[in-house]
């Protein structure tokens, strides 16, 4: 359980918990998680599973993956296991050649797999592969990933892309978090502006953006542990939500108009972090080395 259990629902998007109502939009269909091998995919794949859906895992640990089809199979679903990392074109472009191959097209996409780091730039300076490694997983992989999926989408005429996004990319940039939110930006941005066009070809588009989930991905901030914030459960019952309304955005009730109050005050954050954020430790030294 998620701390501050009250709180942290009232932060929350709300998500929706109507199985049945699942079940009518994505029984047979075939819909592809990426990242199901745990946390928000994971929760979201199970669920699909017991709706009805075929369901496609897509993640680079083939044994994860494979455990998670495990469970969705002994519940009487289905589920296909696909390792690939997306950080890596021809495995997605293998990935992509393998489903259309086995299922034809796909009716639902969940870009839900990323790669989050938070380091500040002083401890960045040597490290670009950070930065690459955030934005082939969080951004390009996820595009060359959908494109490859597009003309046979496009050519049945129907078919929901659904975004897993962060809170972070409506507000004002933070210290330490320059290659995670740049590179779900960047998709976020992506996906926005083609939003128009595959709704001309009869495919919808939802970005959802989450608050803070309790994952193995947050795991490693340890300030996090005892913040509110959803269960990977609680996350996976909004994407849920998105896949029964087809809604163009959901988020928390407090994120846009937070966006609206602090995008005339950025420069007095950025202020307010320069003045206040602890100093990196390695600052000088690595500034004049």
């Amino acid at each position: 359980m998620a701390p501050h259990p009250w709180l942290s629902r009232f932060l929350a998007p709300r998500g929706n918990q109507d199985g049945e109502a699942l079940r009518r939009v994505v029984k047979g269909k075939a819909v592809l998680v990426t990242g199901a091998s745990f946390g928000i995919g994971e929760a979201l794949a199970v669920r699909l599973g017991a709706a009805g859906a075929r369901v496609l895992l897509a993640a680079r640990s083939q044994a994860e993956l494979e455990a998670v089809g495990q469970r969705i199979t002994s519940a009487g679903g289905e589920a296909f296991a696909y390792p690939a990392d997306l950080a890596r074109a021809e495995q997605v472009e293998a990935l992509a050649a393998r489903i259309g191959e086995e299922h034809g097209a796909v009716d639902v996409v969940v870009h839900n797999a990323g790669k989050s780091i938070r380091r500040s730039l002083y401890r960045s300076l040597d490290r670009p592969h950070d930065f690459e490694r955030c934005m082939a997983v969080n951004y390009l992989g996820p595009v060359r990933l959908q494109l490859a999926l597009l003309p046979a989408m496009l050519a049945r005429g129907a078919g929901h892309i659904v975004s897993v996004s962060s809170v972070g990319v409506r507000l004002p940039p933070g210290a330490h978090w320059a290659a995670y939110s740049a590179s779900k930006s960047a998709f976020d941005i992506w996906l926005g502006s083609a939003a128009p066009e595959l709704r001309q070809g009869g495919i919808a588009c939802t970005r959802v953006y989450l608050g803070l989930v309790h994952t193995r991905m947050s795991a490693p901030t340890a300030a996090y542990a005892s913040m509110p914030g959803q269960t990977a459960d609680q996350a996976a019952s909004v994407l849920c939500r998105a896949l029964i309304a087809r809604p163009r955005t959901i988020s928390p009730w407090w994120l846009e108009p937070l966006h609206w109050l602090s995008a005339p005050l950025e420069g007095l954050l950025e202020w307010a972090q320069y003045r206040f954020l602890p100093p990196d430790p390695g600052l000088r030294d690595r500034a004049h080395p």
